[in-house]
């Protein structure tokens, strides 16, 4: 067992030039499903002048469009003409030139280019991770993240038998746990920070629901395993070494519901004291639409048409971990490897679909910051 402390700033971002949102269906469907609560946090805010919104770890932004350009259209059709400052935030390796694409019509859909489509809609971009503060204090009307927060600040080890913290052994998934309690409380601080006095923070994150039930794992072949499986064949006939091997662990965990509660039951905690509350907690599954396409095509689609299309939506948020954990060879030489790794899981895939799926687990938070 290795510790390294990699922090993931400088080895995480999503596979750019609109890959990641083009092949991500399952997350964008649940932000849409979000739109009513994000208006209705948006209608209890406290007056103002203004509104500043955060999507915190947007990617390329394309996910999220939709549900803001639908938000946005509701205000303006309600009468509601005050400046609105969007403010995108992920790491500083993340795509952002494709997010302004995006967002002003030049690429992807121009139909939820709200920034072209309403006035005094301002876009800007934050490069740095949401674990630490990211704008002037109490200047932050609205905070909003999607299936983002599960990552770590710093991973506190590479898992020496699996590639992730859910399958891990209890010494790895415990050191895991530790981080994670931190990371979630300095991103909680972060925010009560940030948010004016009445402001919210609407979270939809990755996690473990009351049937033990998370991304991957929700009663089919488990996702993760089959990583495991297909990166540690690279191992046992030595396209990769061990440290290889061993360094693609992902820099996740996914937290139980009484693990996001935690801070907010505790009148005594730094996040307490800071002012937020829990308004509202629950967990949410959303069944594949991968999937759920291929069942309802019937025959009219093959068992090798859903493999190419289940397995672009896994690479586009898991690629970097493999590809971080072969970084010394050459770009080429990666690039094979990579393929050959998801051709693999591609082909057990179009062999015998059944059970091989990507549902969504999430645990949907409302916080709200209370007034002074």
């Amino acid at each position: 067992m290795k510790k390294r402390n990699i922090n993931t700033q400088d080895v995480l971002s999503m596979r750019g030039a609109g890959y990641y949102s083009e092949r991500t269906a399952g997350a964008r469907d649940v932000i849409n499903e979000a739109s009513d609560m994000v208006i209705a946090a948006l209608n209890d805010l406290p007056a103002s002048k203004t509104l500043k919104i955060a999507d915190y770890g947007a990617a390329d932004g394309g996910t999220s469009q939709q549900m803001w350009s639908s938000v946005i259209g509701n205000l303006r059709s309600a009468n509601d003409m005050r400046q609105i400052e969007m403010i995108y935030t992920d790491l500083a390796s993340n795509d952002f030139s494709t997010l302004f694409r995006m967002m002003q019509g030049m690429q992807g859909s121009p139909t939820h280019a709200y920034q072209k489509h309403h006035e005094n809609v301002f876009v800007h971009g934050c490069g740095t991770g949401f674990h630490q503060q990211l704008m002037a204090s109490e200047s932050l009307h609205l905070g909003f993240s999607a299936t983002a927060m599960h990552y770590v600040s710093v991973k506190p080890l590479e898992i020496p038998k699996h590639v992730h913290a859910a399958r891990a052994d209890h010494i790895s998934n415990a050191a895991f746990a530790e981080q994670a309690a931190l990371d979630w409380q300095n991103i909680l601080l972060a925010r009560a920070a940030e948010l004016v006095p009445g402001g919210r923070f609407v979270a939809l994150n990755f996690g473990i629901d009351e049937k033990g039930r998370y991304l991957g794992n929700t009663g089919g072949v488990h996702m993760f395993d089959q990583f495991h499986k297909h990166w540690s064949a690279l191992y046992q006939d030595s396209t990769i070494t061990k440290d290889e091997y061993e360094k693609a662990t992902f820099a996740q965990y996914y937290r139980s519901i009484n693990e996001f509660c935690a801070p907010f039951n505790d009148p005594q905690s730094p996040v307490s004291k800071a002012g937020l509350v829990l308004k509202s907690c629950h967990s949410k599954l959303t069944k594949c639409p991968y999937e759920a396409a291929f069942i309802k095509a019937g025959g009219s689609m093959t068992n090798a048409e859903y493999a190419d299309s289940l397995i672009p939506t896994m690479r586009s948020w898991s690629e970097t971990v493999f590809r971080t954990a072969i970084s010394d060879r050459t770009e080429d030489e990666s690039l094979q490897i990579i393929n050959r790794f998801y051709n693999a899981y591609r082909d057990e895939v179009a062999a015998n679909p059944i059970g091989h799926a990507m549902d969504y687990v999430h645990i949907i938070l409302d916080i709200e910051k209370t007034a002074n």
